[in-house]
């Protein structure tokens, strides 16, 4: 089974080594989608976790456990058409090419099955066409 998370971190265990003991103490992998970790600050780390569902359980109640904040909503990328200029700042930095430029008529093309939302579009538009949704 698989389940999406955003994990947030209180200052005091963002030095764990939380996707080791995932691993370790449970046979769940974590794919690291989107990271943003520093020291003595609060992080975040959205993360897709796979494993038997009874390990996940574990898993998160463990995490929940350490202070770790977890949320279990799966956001989704939204463009507002009316809004982008086509400009393709955002397909630059999308790391699953699930943004795209028609080679032929130069408009965005989003295919959302190949979207992780790792959100890196997002703070890149610069009209603010991008934004996610629960």
């Amino acid at each position: 089974m698989r389940k999406r998370v955003t994990l947030t971190f209180p200052k005091q265990t963002v030095q764990m080594p939380v996707t080791y003991r995932l691993a370790r103490d449970f046979n769940v992998a974590a794919n690291i989608i989107r990271a943003q970790v520093a020291p003595n600050q609060v992080g975040k780390l959205v993360v897709e976790l796979s494993g038997d569902i009874d390990q996940l359980d574990a898993a998160l109640d463990w995490m929940r456990a350490q202070s770790i904040e977890i949320s279990l909503a799966n956001p989704e990328i939204l463009i507002d058409e009316s809004i982008c200029v086509e400009c393709g700042l955002c397909t630059g930095v999308c790391p699953t090419e699930a943004l795209t430029l028609d080679s032929q008529s130069f408009r965005l093309v989003f295919n959302r099955s190949r979207c992780v939302v790792c959100e890196q579009c997002i703070p890149t538009c610069p009209v603010e066409a991008i934004s996610t949704a629960l």
